[in-house]
């Protein structure tokens, strides 16, 4: 990373930024976070019939095998009386799974608002800080989902583990690609992250390289800027004295030190006629 220029960096954490961005909303707002499936196993041929089937989200459970087929309530009804789930544990799990929730919606805005702090930092890239400010917004939202996404699988083994072993029932799940969407953009937000905190301290070494020594400065004398001073009053300047100067200043004391004329009293006329 050392080797990347400014711009290479620029354009990576903007890309890093966006997929990230893009994962985790489509994470959030889609369904397949989990799917579940459990049946008998039919003694004669050792066959499984399915008596459940569905995929679950942050907001939403959809059956798709069992008497709810094709139907899909909202996760804080899923275990209301008209809603037929198979075994307990399983509703056990989809109500646990929603203690979760709450980070990747905190992850979803802290990454929507480095993405704009970030934007806004290249557009005026002098406002080096913004750099590091977004950075630090990336880094926050990955830490937030990668907290829910383990929230999110302990509760499940959890679950799974205290579920009471039989021979006559199977119970199989696995976690779907909305849940991959969102591991996937820990990793692109965490890259964000780091590429805009890298961005700050490089653009900072760079304008501390070719910023002037403070001595190299005129001293201010307007309020207006920090260097507006050297400009608008410039007969203040201190400035070397020329030749024409030192001269002036010789004829000048040569003139103040030089006797004065004798003057003859008026009545005294002094002729240089020869006659």
């Amino acid at each position: 990373m050392s080797n990347c220029s400014s711009r290479a960096l620029t354009l990576l954490s903007s890309v890093f930024g966006a997929c990230g961005l893009l994962l985790v909303g489509i994470a959030v707002s889609t369904d397949y976070w989990l799917h579940m499936e459990e049946g008998i196993v039919l003694p004669q041929n050792q066959t499984t019939e399915v008596k459940m089937a569905l995929h679950a989200g942050l907001w939403r459970v959809c059956f798709v095998a069992g008497r709810e087929k094709g139907r899909c309530v909202a996760s804080e009804f899923f275990h209301g009386p008209d809603t037929d789930i198979v075994t307990e544990n399983t509703a056990n799990i989809l109500k646990t799974i929603r203690s979760a929730t709450p980070f990747p919606m905190v992850s979803l805005f802290l990454v929507f608002t480095a993405f704009v702090i970030s934007n806004i930092g290249h557009i005026r890239p002098q406002r080096t800080i913004l750099a590091f400010v977004s950075g630090i917004f990336f880094i926050l939202s990955g830490l937030s989902l990668i907290v829910g996404l383990v929230l999110y699988i302990s509760s499940i083994n959890d679950e799974v583990m205290n579920r009471p072993s039989s021979s006559e029932q199977y119970f199989h799940y696995r976690y779907g690609w909305s849940f991959a969407f969102a591991a996937s953009s820990f990793l692109l937000k965490e890259g964000a992250g780091v590429m805009s905190v890298y961005l700050f301290t490089k653009r900072y070494a760079e304008e501390e390289m070719y910023r002037p020594h403070p001595a190299f400065y005129r001293p201010r004398l307007s309020d207006c800027s920090d260097y507006s001073g050297q400009f608008l009053h410039p007969e203040v300047w201190h400035r070397g004295r020329s030749p024409s100067d030192i001269s002036s200043d010789v004829s000048i004391q040569m003139t103040q030190n030089y006797p004065p004329a004798i003057k003859y009293p008026d009545h005294i006329h002094i002729s240089t006629s020869p006659c």
